[in-house]
């Protein structure tokens, strides 16, 4: 278990991180969210020895996590940390770079290790390729790769799927998070993507003013958002009459209702459209299922 202690942290007089308490599981997906600013990569830093605390204390087990003051050389062998900047070797191929902290003495088995791991991030397609020649998204996918060749027990990854695009997004989440479950190993995600999140992690840790402010399932942050920045986290939302309701939770309708407004934008989803309305000089953002004309009254109920 990871156990994060009354952690406090500053960048010289600015205050990032105060008194941060929580726990993680063996095994378990936590994904870290805020603002930007909010601490989401400092807070990995810290967890993996890249700094030293101001206060606090942090465990893996019965090993306290030390920074800097303490180590020679920053991090765990039980721990792997993925950037957003990759430090990948550019003039040797994808598999070597893989392979490059394996055994020599077992190249078969190194071999198949690197082989299962290239089919988890997709890149069977480019094992023999020198790194240089990739894409930022494909360098991304070989950073992962790289950490989990030695199989950690806890992972911390950073925007772990900022560089991809969404061609290869989805079905790279599936594979990397099924992998993780699937060997127990521990993982902390610090992300803006909700994608990251919704299906894939067991908590979400939300950081807003330096500290925690919902430590919680995303589903059930999802159905009872606290406050207008988690609700943001999840997609377009309104007000009314101090309660969050979602988009899709209100509804344009042909009857009369206390709620009128004026059609300003319509923005096509794919699945629907998004319509903007102005009512009683609020901005309202409801989910509908077909194209409304600027201009046009309607009426607004709730779903």
């Amino acid at each position: 278990m990871l156990n994060i202690s009354h952690l406090s942290f500053s960048y010289g007089k600015t205050k990032v991180l105060k008194d941060i308490s929580f726990e993680v599981k063996q095994g378990e997906n936590v994904a870290i969210i805020g603002e930007s600013g909010s601490g989401k990569s400092t807070l990995l830093k810290l967890l993996y020895g890249e700094y030293d605390l101001n206060d606090g204390q942090i465990f893996w087990k019965d090993t306290e996590i030390l920074g800097p003051k303490y180590n020679l050389v920053v991090g765990y062998d039980f721990m792997k940390y993925v950037a957003q900047e990759f430090d990948l070797m550019p003039f040797i191929t994808v598999e070597e770079n893989i392979a490059k902290h394996l055994s020599r003495f077992f190249p078969e088995e190194a071999q198949q290790r690197v082989d299962e791991l290239i089919k988890v991030v997709q890149l069977e397609a480019f094992a023999k390729r020198k790194v240089k020649t990739l894409s930022g998204g494909q360098k991304q996918r070989v950073a992962l790769a790289r950490a989990l060749v030695k199989a950690p027990e806890i992972l911390l990854l950073d925007e772990p799927f900022g560089h991809i695009d969404n061609f290869k997004k989805q079905s790279l989440r599936r594979s990397v998070f099924k992998y993780l479950k699937d060997k127990n190993i521990t993982c902390i995600v610090a992300t803006h993507d909700k994608e990251d999140v919704l299906g894939f992690a067991d908590r979400m840790i939300v950081l807003h003013d330096n500290t925690i402010v919902a430590n919680a399932q995303p589903k059930e942050l999802f159905e009872n958002p606290e406050s207008p920045l988690i609700a943001a986290f999840f997609g377009e939302f309104n007000v009314l009459n101090n309660t969050i309701y979602y988009a899709h939770q209100l509804k344009i309708v042909l009857k009369k209702t206390n709620l009128k407004g004026i059609v300003k934008n319509t923005y096509f989803n794919g699945a629907n459209w998004l319509i903007e309305v102005n009512c009683n000089n609020k901005h309202l953002f409801i989910h509908h299922n077909e194209k409304i004309e600027s201009g046009e009254i309607v009426f607004i109920a709730f779903s």
